[in-house]
């Protein structure tokens, strides 16, 4: 609580597009296992040497951080590799839900086709009312206000820190939506808990 959050001036998402937008699927889901929906969303995080844009998609249900991307731009590679991250991460082929705003990255042909060929279905905000992605946001600020506390020298280094970081919170920090369990206690045991015919 003695943690002083920061306010970030950098703009991630360009939602001005001629790019189709999909609606919100996400706002009407009653999440009961994980891997029912994805929230993703960009964050920059400033180096000595610049900005660098990170891409996070979380588990909605358990809140494990499922895949991630640090990139230098803000091109659609970046959110892609996330993306790419968790699918090869995934357990299930439960119907699933990838939700973010309109951003253009997550609009482009090249995300629409990898979340099409893995059955995944898109949901995004309506209009850009930005708590329609609240979840997404929220870890975005966890990881920035209480993990990367410092300046670092380069997106190398960065790298690294992150890496670290997303560990740690997947493994060791509570939450109190979890009943203070761990992310990727939630994520295993729920996994765990579903049948071999759910599965």
């Amino acid at each position: 609580m003695l943690i002083r959050p920061r306010k970030s001036y950098t703009k991630t998402t360009w939602s001005k597009h001629w790019l189709r937008k999909h609606p919100n699927l996400f706002k009407d889901t009653i999440l009961t296992r994980p891997e029912q929906a994805w929230v993703s969303d960009i964050t920059y995080i400033a180096t000595k040497n610049g900005n660098a844009y990170l891409s996070l998609i979380t588990d909605a249900y358990s809140r494990k951080i499922v895949g991630y991307n640090l990139s230098n731009d803000l091109r659609t590679e970046g959110v892609a590799q996330a993306l790419r991250m968790a699918i090869r991460e995934r357990q299930t082929t439960l119907p699933l839900i990838h939700h973010s705003n309109r951003g253009i990255q997550y609009c482009s042909e090249e995300y629409q086709s990898l979340l099409n060929h893995q059955n995944i279905t898109p949901s995004m905000t309506d209009g850009y009312d930005c708590y329609q992605n609240a979840l997404a946001e929220r870890m975005n600020g966890i990881l920035k206000d209480e993990f990367l506390l410092q300046t670092y020298q380069d997106q190398t280094q960065l790298d690294e820190v992150i890496r670290h970081s997303i560990q740690i919170y997947n493994s060791k920090r509570p939450h109190l939506k979890l009943g203070l369990k761990t992310p990727i206690f939630i994520h295993k045991k729920s996994l765990a808990e579903l049948t071999t015919r759910d599965l």
